[in-house]
């Protein structure tokens, strides 16, 4: 497994330019770039070349453009904007050489019903992947651990991904949102490792299932989630791909972000190593 970045852990405190910088410095293989706000920030005063350049010239590489937000159960005109945005991303991340495109489920306060939300994600899970494809890159379903998320366990996404039956077509991990919702580890168990394309580390204060937000999130191995449970299924399973730092805490934003990105590397490696998971 590699050691990948995402920007989400200096959200308030840094941006693209400098996340580039300081993962470079202290050895990063990958970053996952922020599309929503750190990336159009960065194009305001750089061009798409000049960023394709910069991971052509250092050690750290793109992995991921995250993200597409709100992807399923959309009116008609909000699906089209959707589509929009990520044929801009598709052709972003061709550009840079990313390999993944996440996408986020829909966050809402109506109830839809099951059936209705894992017909609509199928559908555009499929619409997406047909337009990847060309470009060689991969779709990520990212479920969130959080009661208003449309798809926010483990086993609802993986039975997604797995009705959609693309190969390009997989999840994201992500330990907190895998705690935070109670999924299940059977389900961990039961999963083709082919179908899990990143795995996001973290860890969090010990609340109760269905009151975790994304602030609540510490240093991982600082925490309540079995990291190393997950984590040894996962790479027992033959999983070998990227393990991304995630983390949204508040007082994190308040350090310089040289020493968040060097403690975030730290505690992570503290975690894969002890389970040789690391290369």
């Amino acid at each position: 497994m590699k050691l990948c970045y995402n920007q989400a852990t200096t959200l308030e405190n840094s941006n693209l330019e400098k996340d580039l910088e300081l993962c470079e410095k202290h050895g990063y293989d990958y970053i996952e770039i922020r599309t929503m706000d750190k990336l159009p920030e960065y194009l305001e005063s750089h061009s798409i070349d000049d960023l394709a350049t910069f991971f052509q010239n250092n050690h750290i590489k793109p992995l991921a453009m995250n993200a597409l937000v709100f992807f399923n159960n959309r009116t008609k005109e909000d699906h089209q904007a959707n589509i929009q945005e990520f044929k801009d991303t598709l052709e972003k991340a061709k550009k840079i050489g990313a390999e993944y495109i996440v996408a986020v489920p829909l966050v809402t306060e109506e109830k839809i019903l099951k059936e209705d939300i894992k017909q609509s994600a199928v559908e555009v899970l499929t619409e997406l992947s047909a337009l990847a494809e060309a470009y060689d890159i991969k779709v990520a379903l990212e479920f969130v651990g959080h009661p208003q998320c449309t798809i926010n366990t483990f086993g609802q996404a993986y039975d997604i991904v797995e009705t959609v039956n693309r190969s390009n077509v997989g999840l994201v991990l992500d330990c907190f949102h895998f705690h935070a919702m109670g999924s299940d580890m059977e389900d961990l168990k039961k999963a083709n490792a082919d179908k899990i394309f990143i795995l996001h580390i973290d860890d969090t204060e010990d609340f109760p299932i269905g009151f975790l937000t994304d602030e609540d999130r510490v240093w991982p191995g600082q925490g309540a989630i079995d990291l190393e449970g997950i984590i040894s299924t996962v790479k027992e399973k033959g999983f070998d791909g990227a393990v991304s730092v995630e983390l949204f805490r508040p007082e994190y934003y308040k350090l310089d972000p040289d020493e968040v990105i060097k403690t975030a590397k730290d505690t992570s490696l503290e975690v894969l190593n002890r389970l040789h998971a690391i290369v």
